[in-house]
């Protein structure tokens, strides 16, 4: 396996160093918490496992809500390399990992770790070019990407609870595939605290102070309208994956009044409400004007250009992580069982969004994220025999 060239920075250093004192396994570190004159820390639940196997691959609607740390990892496939047999060693590989059964977890528990696999559109094309996740996604403006952080032909997606894991899960599953791919690029990144948004739904966060992914098919038939693949065959019950990492222009966006911040999004930021009234999970009342005929909602706020009534597009299923490295930014990803769906809103966006203005994208890659495998069916059988 060809690895990205990574040079571990300071920061990195650190928030590796904090995540191990957290669990308690600094060597020779004891907190003054947990000396004999006072009483231990409440140990943290235990997070529910996540079944790796079943008609959809884990980590995207399950756990719910999603787990706070994820790695991406965006490889390619070495020339002769056959997806098959790589893909269906990759899912033995997730099945012990995710079980806790596997050597190479060193020890920790999986908790609710999930691996989610997903093909770039190069290798679709080779099992069918008329199948879903078969198109590449075309360019927009705010770009800034070079050839090695645009497209790739596979995403190994880490989910944990436990931010120890994420390094551990993607050296062992980088290990299993050895040197029949080459990485291209990595992102670590995490999910602020969730925010309750009425009839059990939860959102977080994103690095701007706003609640994010409140609209989305949240439910069942919302799911199977807007975010599963019905068919062909070959691909029913996965969905398509965009990934795209953004730097932020936090410093300009700080500088604006909470006014103006809340005009860009459309939403009110301590509440997330929209700017038209209403309850939070309640799409806004693009129609609404103050008495002197002003939108309530602005003509280029995100809410509006964004919207999927006005688009035309169906629903996405949105997750924006907040990164660091290689400059601070989100990683945004967004699950949807029609490209168009991603396309015809950035498109529709990239006119008048006033969000846009702060935001350049470093890195874009789709992705047809594989139908669920069990024991019988490997990953992957399906489109690659």
């Amino acid at each position: 396996m060809h690895r990205a060239d990574h040079h571990p920075s300071r920061r990195a250093f650190l928030d590796v160093t904090g995540a191990m004192v957290a669990a308690g396994l600094t060597a020779g570190c004891t907190s003054d918490s947990a000396r004999p004159e006072r009483p231990a820390p409440t140990a943290a639940a235990t997070p529910t496992p996540v079944v790796a196997m079943g008609r959809h691959q884990a980590g995207i609607t399950l756990p719910q809500p999603a787990q706070p740390h994820l790695l991406a990892v965006v490889a390619d496939l070495g020339a002769g390399v056959h997806a098959g047999p790589l893909l269906a060693e990759l899912g033995r590989a997730i099945r012990t990992l995710t079980a806790g059964s596997d050597p190479r977890l060193l020890g920790l528990p999986p908790g609710d770790l999930t691996v989610t696999v997903g093909v770039g559109p190069r290798l679709v094309r080779t099992a069918g070019a008329t199948l879903p996740g078969a198109a590449d996604l075309p360019r927009f403006s705010h770009e800034r990407i070079t050839p090695r952080a645009r497209g790739g032909d596979l995403l190994i997606q880490i989910c944990a609870g436990d931010p120890l894991l994420l390094p551990v899960v993607g050296a062992a599953l980088l290990d299993q595939a050895g040197d029949r791919i080459h990485e291209r690029w990595r992102q670590s990144a995490r999910r602020g605290t969730n925010v309750p948004l009425g009839n059990g739904l939860t959102a977080p966060r994103n690095p701007l102070g706003f609640i994010d992914g409140i609209v989305g098919p949240h439910t069942t038939a919302e799911q199977q309208r807007d975010l599963w693949l019905a068919g062909p065959p070959a691909v029913a019950g996965g969905t398509l994956a965009v990934l795209r990492r953004m730097e932020l222009d936090l410093p300009r966006f700080a500088a604006l009044s909470v006014a103006q911040q809340e005009a860009v999004f459309g939403r009110r930021r301590a509440s997330g409400v929209p700017l038209s009234g209403g309850p939070v999970a309640a799409g806004p009342d693009l129609g609404a004007k103050t008495p002197d005929g002003r939108y309530l909602v602005p003509a280029d706020a995100h809410v509006r250009r964004a919207n999927p009534a006005v688009v035309g597009a169906g629903l996405m299923l949105r997750r924006s992580y907040s990164i660091d490295e290689p400059a601070p930014g989100l990683l945004f990803l967004s699950f949807q069982n029609d490209l168009r769906a991603f396309t015809a809103t950035l498109t529709h966006m990239d006119t008048s969004d006033a969000l846009l203005s702060f935001t350049t994208t470093t890195a874009s890659a789709t992705f047809l994220i594989l139908p669920g495998f069990d024991g019988q069916h490997p990953l992957g059988y399906r489109l690659f025999g």
